[in-house]
């Protein structure tokens, strides 16, 4: 008795430090003082005060969510009442209002027609506006209305619909929620019992640790055991029994067996209930294995498990391993007891000689294990004693379920029942991670009508009528507004009509006017391929350029014909955006050198190289902005192009690029500002440039990750815009005044379109400008992130040999920040890197520092920029530099680094003094060009190292149409001559027929001709069609060959026949071009040819 009272206090101690794993909101039979007795002793004690409390409460709370209800329902419908009220007191106050309001505005519009200032050109067609107006007549009494009424009805009835559908899923979903908080409740409640059981069978399995091993000689036999278990059986009301196996090894079993005077016996089949009522005598032994596991204790009511081997199953050797690797308890999967004949589950413990840290690794465990420990549980039994415990709210029926295979669960407890439209089901957690189990819940009932709903959506219903009929009665009252509203309406329409008319005329026209302008050009280009004298080829150069401008003015008002008439459309290709650059760098070079600006381009390093988009819009609006600066620029000065991320406006300011943050640190020190621009002049704040975009200055980012969004800067140090012309500078035809257009020329279009397409590229454009110190013009544009293996050729401009400057140095000496910066850049393009200098006596110090730091002994060039350049200090320099190159090694003696001059303007004899003395290997002259710098270097270092850069032309125009057949199709025979020379210049045999039936003759399969060129507008057959009848003539023959039903030698021992045909237009919109393709056609060029446009349009097919 002693011995069984002190294992009753070791399992008391041991259950108060298990009380972790009980969940603080299981429920309590009666108040336990935790100081005299241990919480599992309870389970059997009576809990009806517990119970009755229980039931209170539950009703208690049922009757406050009724309540609830109720008054949540009240208070809906007094609002809904109110609301009613409301509309209908709105609608009848807006039906006598409309009235007397549109008359006001009627009037009100009619004055502001006269007072609103117009061009004179408009006076005409809103005179006949306002006649049309005084003379029309009500036609209708506001047909509009009565549409309005109907939608407004149906809107009513739809509402009260919906209503009824909210109100009914409200109360559904109460319904559903109640249905889960019990179910919850529930199973929150068996999951609570079953781990306090679960708690005294695993103290049970310390306590086996304990008194079995921990002592010598053992306090536990199987009597002992036995009477324990039987004694304390009421702590474990649940379980039907309680065994202990012990962990035998192969090479222990004969002692074992001798031991204990039986043989280890294995499970006849792995099914437990085959265990259950087996005999233990008619078992066979348990076939060798390394290890054993036979029971060796056990409660009464399960004896007859005593010597069978618990891991010659396959399920239970499964939860023997898992339960003694994890020092958790395991469960097995349902099967039926012997006794009750419910199904129950095998809850398994290890037992350890020694006690383990809890972060004990499953090796050390699975070393430290003497045993096992299993208790069954009777499942249905512990559900059905839940159920009592609430029986006064069994309005829901329960089903339990092991689902640890989820396309076979087993029912644990509950039958099937009637579907009563709802279903909740609530997650169990046993303590065993590996098996799943659920508690499904329904209602026994279903549920009643849902009268709130019905009540509340008839009442919305009836006063939806109600308002229909007050308006339906206010419609006669409005009906002469409504129609001179609408008549209204119709001279808008017309006169929009009008203007879109008006931009179709000036595309017609324009397209016109370029057909001619292709023979003009076409010639005088074959005039100037003539041998003239210097004087006639002067004359012929003259009148080429002079109709180049007419052409480009002639696309500039075609541009704008197709933005207001909406055809114009945007490509996405990629390109090179610093190519582009540097080409319109090129363009005005000249110009710029001529007045002396200084004219420079500089790209953010984390600008991507490639992007996806429009290149020739792109360019046009650049050249557009850049062509302004340089027309409104006096002499001196400067024209920078700057290019960001619009990210980067947003960035700290230790993050900024260095030039964005310069440019922006003008706007707060404006002291130095002279020291920090380009030329030294004053500039405009360009931050003012952009204030006023929203996207840039928004939080919000592009959506889609591989988007960009480009800040485009030009600042220039020109004339500026007046202040009274600003607000009207993107007006089409608009200068700012008239002195401006007779000093400087333009058509005031430029600014115009650039806005149009920066609109059409996802973009914003503004600027800022000072009369006397200049103007910046800013705009983004939105561009997709491009690979630079997807670029065509034409954007590949240069020959591999600019790898040969990889792993240079240079040294920038610039007093200005803001240009070395730009120098830095053009120099890092070509994988140089770069220091900077800010005058010649630090460039001196910095060789001098040389010797130590070894920063001077890979320099290879030096540029020296003009304004910093003195005689007697460059020769000083000179010295140096030879100087530092000798003591910093006789190896690299002989390969001084180049030395160039930048220069923006400079005369021929500053010229051959600067060369004459040796002070500089040769001058550069800006604006600063990726093409200009390789040539120099290449130069530099010999010409017999490297050839110059070269473009990247598989073959030239002449190697690819030498010998071609061509087939040129144009009724205009100057257009014919000029296609004719133009072809034969580089080599073609040209043919020209002057109809589209003359080349469906000359196409007919066999021919020989490689190509075709066809004019779109010919009389009897047009190019589109013409084209089409080839084809099929194309395809029926291709069919024949194919089919056999013709040999390829009756047709020229061609397999497949389709000639390339290129359309010849001067209708350069989008929609002409893709009619080109639809009807057949290979390809497009546009009149009048250029070369790199032929070379472009041909190469695809020689």
């Amino acid at each position: 008795m002693a011995m069984t009272n002190g294992i009753t206090c070791a399992l008391k101690v041991l259950c108060l430090k298990k009380q972790e794993f009980q969940p603080q909101e299981r429920w309590a039979t009666e108040d336990v003082e935790h100081n005299e007795q241990c919480p599992a002793q309870d389970m059997n004690i009576p809990r009806k005060p517990e119970q009755s409390l229980r039931d209170k409460l539950n009703i208690l709370q049922t009757s406050k969510m009724r309540d609830h209800a109720e008054d949540h329902c009240n208070i809906f419908a007094f609002g809904l009442e109110k609301v009613c009220w409301w509309i209908l007191f709105a609608t009848i106050v807006s039906s006598t209002l409309s009235g007397f309001h549109l008359k006001f505005w009627r009037k009100k519009t009619l004055k502001l027609v006269h007072l609103e200032p117009v061009p004179e050109h408009w006076h005409q067609l809103l005179q006949l506006k306002q006649q049309q107006l005084s003379q029309s007549h009500p036609k209708g009494a506001g047909k509009w209305r009565k549409k309005i009424l109907i939608i407004f009805v149906l809107l009513g009835i739809l509402t009260s619909f919906w209503l009824f559908w909210h109100l009914d899923k409200k109360i559904k979903l109460r319904r559903e929620e109640t249905l889960a908080n019990m179910c919850d409740e529930r199973a929150r409640m068996l999951q609570d019992q079953f781990n306090v059981s679960m708690n005294h069978v695993h103290a049970l399995a310390i306590l086996v640790s304990t008194f079995h091993y921990g002592k010598d000689p053992s306090a536990i036999d199987q009597k002992t055991f036995g009477e324990y278990t039987e004694r304390t059986a009421f702590e474990r009301p649940l379980t039907s029994g309680v065994a202990y196996a012990l962990k035998v090894p192969h090479s222990e079993r004969k002692q074992f067996e001798k031991q204990h005077g039986w043989t280890i016996k294995k499970m006849e089949m792995e099914d437990q209930t085959l265990v259950q009522d087996c005999i233990p005598e008619k078992l066979d032994p348990a076939p060798i294995r390394d290890e054993y596991a036979p029971v060796i204790f056990s409660q009464e009511t399960v004896s007859h498990i005593v010597s069978i081997d618990m891991m010659s199953g396959k399920e239970d050797r499964d939860n023997i391993l898992r339960a003694r690797a994890s020092g958790k308890g395991v469960l097995t999967s349902p099967f039926k007891l012997l006794k009750s004949n419910h199904l129950g589950v095998v809850l398994t413990f290890a037992v350890y000689n020694a006690d383990l840290p809890l972060d004990s690794t499953p090796e050390l465990r699975i070393e430290s294990t003497v045993g096992y420990l299993g208790a069954s549980y009777d499942i249905p039994s512990l559900v059905e004693k839940l159920l009592h415990q609430l029986a006064s709210k069994q309005t829901i029926v329960v089903n339990v379920y092991d689902t640890t295979n989820a396309l076979a669960p087993i029912l644990m407890y509950g039958t099937d029942v009637t579907d009563t439209g709802l279903l909740h089901i609530s997650n169990l957690d046993f303590g065993d991670p590996l098996r799943k189990h659920q508690m499904h819940c329904r209602f026994k009932y279903k549920p009643p009508l849902p009268w709130t709903a019905i009540n509340a959506s008839v009442g919305v219903l009836v006063i939806t009528l109600l308002v229909g009929h007050i308006f339906y009665a206010a419609i006669s009252r409005i009906a002469k507004v409504e129609e001179d509203y609408r008549e209204m309406m119709e001279l808008k329409v017309r006169a929009e009509a009008a203007d879109v008319a008006k931009s179709q005329f000036l595309a017609t026209v324009s397209h016109e006017i370029r057909t001619p302008m292709n023979g003009v050009l076409g010639m005088l280009q074959m005039l100037m391929d003539t041998e003239l004298d210097a004087n006639q080829m002067d004359y012929a150069q003259t009148a080429h350029a002079s109709g180049k401008d007419l052409i480009s003015l002639i696309n500039e008002v075609l541009d704008q014909a197709k933005i207001e008439s909406g055809r114009l459309e945007l490509e996405s290709v990629p390109f090179d955006l610093h190519s582009v650059l540097d080409n319109v760098l090129s363009l005005f070079s000249g110009k710029s050198n001529e007045k002396g600006i200084e004219l420079a381009v500089y790209v953010s390093n984390q600008v991507p190289e490639v992007v996806i988009g429009d290149p020739g819009r792109f360019r046009q609006i650049i050249t557009n902005l850049v062509g302004n600066s340089v027309k409104f620029t006096r002499d001196k000065g400067h024209i920078f192009v700057s290019v960001h991320l619009a990210d980067e406006v947003r960035s700290p300011l230790g993050v900024r690029d260095a030039v964005l943050e310069q440019g922006l640190n003008l706007a707060r020190d404006m002291t130095n500002e002279i020291d920090n621009t380009l030329s030294g002049c004053p500039v405009v704040d360009r931050l003012k440039s952009w204030a006023n975009f929203n996207r840039l200055n928004s939080t919000d980012t592009i959506e889609e990750p591989e988007m960009i969004r480009l800040l485009v800067t030009i600042e220039d140090t020109g004339v500026g815009i007046p202040l009274d012309a600003q607000s009207r500078i993107f007006t089409p035809f608009m200068q700012a005044d008239s002195s401006t257009s007779r000093t400087y020329g333009g058509t005031g279009i430029g600014l115009s379109i650039s806005k149009c397409l920066v609109d059409l590229m996802g973009g914003e454009i503004g600027f800022v400008s000072e009369p006397g110190t200049g103007s910046t013009f800013s705009f983004t544009a939105s561009f997709r992130k491009g690979e630079l293996s997807s670029l065509d050729t034409k954007w590949q401009p240069y020959d591999p040999t600019i790898m040969e400057f990889q792993g240079w140095r240079a040294l920038v000496i610039d007093k200005r920040r803001v240009r070395a910066e730009v120098t830095r850049y053009h120099l890092q393009r070509l994988g140089i890197s770069v220091d900077i200098a800010s005058s010649l006596k630090s460039a001196c110090s910095y060789l001098l520092g040389g010797c130590y730091t070894s920063v001077p002994a890979d320099l290879a060039v030096v540029l020296i920029d003009k304004d910093v350049w003195h005689n007697e200090i460059s020769i000083s320099f000179n010295h140096l530099l030879k100087e530092s190159k000798r003591n910093c090694g006789k190896e690299i003696l002989g390969n001084l680094p180049k030395i160039f001059f930048l220069a923006t303007t400079i005369s021929p004899d500053e010229r051959y003094e600067l060369l004459s003395a040796g002070l500089a290997e040769n001058v550069i002259m800006k604006p600063l060009r990726l093409s200009v710098l390789i040539a120099c270097f290449q130069e530099a270092i010999g010409s017999g190292k490297k050839s110059p850069a070269k473009r990247k032309k598989p073959s030239t125009l002449q190697n690819l149409l030498r010998g071609k057949r061509i087939l040129v199709v144009d009724d205009n025979t100057v257009n014919r001559r000029v296609a004719e020379g133009a072809l034969k210049k580089y080599g073609a045999i040209v043919t020209c027929v002057e109809s589209g039936k003359d080349a469906l003759e000359l196409l007919k399969p066999p021919h020989t001709f490689d190509a075709c060129f066809m004019d779109r507008h010919m009389p009897e057959m047009d190019g589109f069609e013409a084209t089409r009848q080839i084809r099929s003539r194309e395809r029926q023959f291709n069919k024949e060959i194919a089919s056999g039903e013709a040999s390829a030698e009756m047709f020229g021992n061609v397999a497949y026949w389709h000639t390339p045909i290129l359309a010849m237009t001067a209708d350069v919109i989008q929609a002409t071009n893709e009619e080109c393709i639809k009807c057949g056609m290979d390809d497009y060029v546009s009149k009048p040819f250029e070369e790199e446009q032929l070379y472009n349009a041909v190469a695809r097919f020689f």
